[in-house]
């Protein structure tokens, strides 16, 4: 008997969140190594992003076992589908992390995590070549099937020690780099405006130059080399570009899409330490302390936001909707009318 009941699966968009705080506890985890601060400081957001993750994946599974909607036709959506990355990235991560206190089970975390964002980035690309994609339904979640798996990939296995995996991650984090973002810059500047719901995946450009410059230290060292000081240069035109971004992010309304904001702000706030612990001008060390305080009350604002919903059902079910039309919106590249709708 098939109990399955007609019904949307939970967004892809807020796999985010788990993405978000791991990038929180790696900013206190960082700063805590540079300052000498208690290593429990940025252990106990690491355990809280393992926690959201786990959740998430969880409360997937289950919505989808409820519904009707297959999971590969989500996985095929042109707006949702590349979103998906950020399950096995978000692993990468935290199985970085745990290599530091369970080192094999931190290793099989990060290969099995870098194996499954391999076949996921290629089969995504293999669908994109089936020439249904339109140029509308690009957004920066594009950039995390093969940009930020190949990054943060490079950065997560030469932390457990596979050095040659990293430089191979590297590799097509730095080819798909170069492609895609040529393809967002391309859609964001003659195609119909984002629906504002997806209007912080915008932020995701962000995440490129601050993660390859993360990774760059980790594979050729923590020094002012040319290739780093380029990256750094990148960085700088893309904080600029975002700085005047802020005026239409202001003038959004709160959405689960928020969290798109957080892993490039959280990873800037990363690689922005290391080069402050490398320059180490009088008062670095306030700079940097400050630093991840704003990001930190930034990204607890935003969870402070999202967790107000889960007790009112009819909001967290309105917050799903927004991003689900959103993304079909963007799909169908009818951005312009969704907004005039609403």
């Amino acid at each position: 008997m098939n109990t399955r009941i007609a019904g949307e699966r939970i967004p892809l968009n807020t796999f985010a969140i788990g993405f978000g705080l791991a990038g929180l506890a790696e900013t206190w985890s960082v700063l805590g190594a540079d300052l000498g601060w208690p290593w429990l400081y940025g252990q106990v957001l690491w355990i809280v992003a393992g926690i959201a993750w786990i959740w998430l994946i969880v409360a997937h599974t289950a919505r989808g076992l409820r519904t009707d909607r297959r999971l590969v036709d989500q996985l095929r959506h042109p707006a949702q589908g590349p979103i998906a990355a950020l399950v096995p990235v978000t692993g990468m991560l935290l199985g970085a992390d745990l290599y530091d206190v369970l080192p094999a089970a931190g290793l099989v975390l990060v290969v099995l995590s870098t194996i499954a964002s391999l076949v996921f980035g290629g089969w995504m690309i293999a669908t994109w070549f089936e020439g249904r994609l339109e140029l509308a339904a690009v957004h920066g979640g594009y950039l995390l099937p093969t940009v930020a798996a190949g990054l943060v990939g490079a950065d997560t296995c030469m932390h457990v020690g596979l050095a040659a995996a990293a430089w191979l991650m590297l590799g097509i984090g730095v080819f798909f780099w170069a492609v895609m973002t040529t393809l967002l810059v391309l859609r964001l500047t003659v195609s119909p405006v984002l629906p504002d719901p997806l209007v912080p995946t915008m932020m995701i450009l962000l995440a490129p130059p601050v993660v390859g410059g993360i990774a760059w230290f980790a594979l050729a060292g923590h020094e002012a080399s040319p290739v780093a000081l380029s990256i750094a240069g990148l960085t700088i035109l893309t904080v600029i570009m975002q700085i005047t971004l802020i005026g239409r992010y202001r003038r959004l309304r709160f959405s689960l899409g928020f969290w798109s904001f957080t892993f490039p702000i959280a990873a800037f706030g990363v690689y922005t330490t290391m080069w402050l612990a490398l320059l180490r001008f009088p008062g670095w060390q306030g700079v940097a302390t400050v630093l991840a305080a704003l990001i930190s009350l930034f990204i607890l604002a935003i969870a402070v936001r999202s967790l107000a919903l889960i007790p009112r059902s009819r909001s967290a079910a309105a917050a799903e909707e927004a991003l689900n039309h959103a993304d079909d919106a963007d799909a169908r590249g009818q951005t312009r009318t969704l907004q005039r709708q609403e």
